[in-house]
């Protein structure tokens, strides 16, 4: 690989859009965008990507592709679909996926690129919105160590933290046990805070009280003190519908691996029941209003 490779960006959602335009501004060699939102493409084309016209023009381009996609299955299909990477993309070209994924579709899917000389990392990033536009994000990097030293330098346009996690599906495993511990503690806040509030003492003080002690966690001060406590979920935030995909990915990870994940299914419940009531596209905090409001 070139020391300063043409690097290729699909997906310019909530989190890639940022994302693209920290690459945009810290690569110094070109980059080329593709995503079915013109207006999100547009975007990134002002701060100076090229726009592809497809996914094919732009594999046939890059020397080093960045996703950003919903899920597994649209991670495959642009890898491995009609006019996909695998088809339009040279020998030695390098796929970085930061989406998250089900750890074994990232090995399938590293297996079948593969077979067209083309190199998989999975790459799945943790962290908000606001990290992604400030470069800050957390990544986790699953990948053979002489390739995670090739891919490093580009990931550390978008994290603070790139942490190497082991082999292919290794990015996926730490992040989805991430999201999981995540999801499970900010259920079990959302319960609490109602408790509390039932039992007399406002949620301010709690929250107060408890991050001085052995309680205090990221999510209480991220998600407890911004978002539940003032009822104030932002819109373009990850929504419920998206945690349903991510734990579903952990369970079935978890029991892959000969456990029982109890605690995912019971976050997994109350976040169905969110779904359910309407809550799916709300920033996922919002799980303490259907608390409050059922009594549960």
């Amino acid at each position: 690989m070139q020391t300063s490779p043409t690097l290729g960006f699909i997906g310019l959602g909530v989190m890639g859009g940022p994302m693209c335009l920290n690459v945009v501004a810290k690569h110094p060699a070109p980059v080329i965008a593709f995503d079915l939102n013109e207006v999100a493409l547009n975007e990134v084309a002002e701060a100076g990507a090229r726009r592809a016209s497809s996914i094919a023009d732009l594999a046939a381009s890059a020397d080093v592709i960045l996703l950003s996609l919903p899920g597994g299955k649209q991670v495959e299909a642009v890898c491995l679909g009609e006019g996909g990477i695998a088809s339009a993309g040279r020998p030695g070209l390098i796929v970085v996926d930061l989406s998250t994924t089900a750890v074994a579709e990232a090995r399938a899917i590293a297996a079948r690129l593969a077979e067209a000389g083309i190199q998989f990392v999975d790459a799945p990033v943790a962290r908000t919105r606001q990290a992604a536009q400030a470069g800050t994000l957390s990544i986790m990097v699953g990948a053979a160590p002489d390739l995670f030293a090739k891919v490093e330098p580009l990931l550390r346009y978008m994290g603070s933290d790139v942490t190497h996690c082991g082999g292919t599906g290794g990015g996926q495993v730490v992040k989805l046990i991430n999201n999981a511990l995540l999801f499970e503690h900010v259920a079990a806040l959302a319960e609490m805070m109602v408790v509390a509030e039932r039992a007399g003492v406002a949620p301010a003080t709690l929250l107060e009280a408890v991050s001085k002690g052995s309680g205090d966690s990221f999510a209480l001060r991220n998600h407890g003190l911004k978002a539940m406590l003032p009822r104030e979920f932002p819109e373009r935030s990850f929504p419920s519908e998206y945690v349903l995909k991510d734990l579903g990915y952990a369970i079935d990870l978890a029991k892959s691996c000969g456990v029982e994940p109890k605690m995912s299914t019971t976050a997994q419940s109350y976040y169905r029941a969110a779904v359910e009531a309407g809550f799916g596209p709300r920033y996922f905090p919002s799980i303490i209003e259907l608390l409050d409001r059922s009594g549960s």
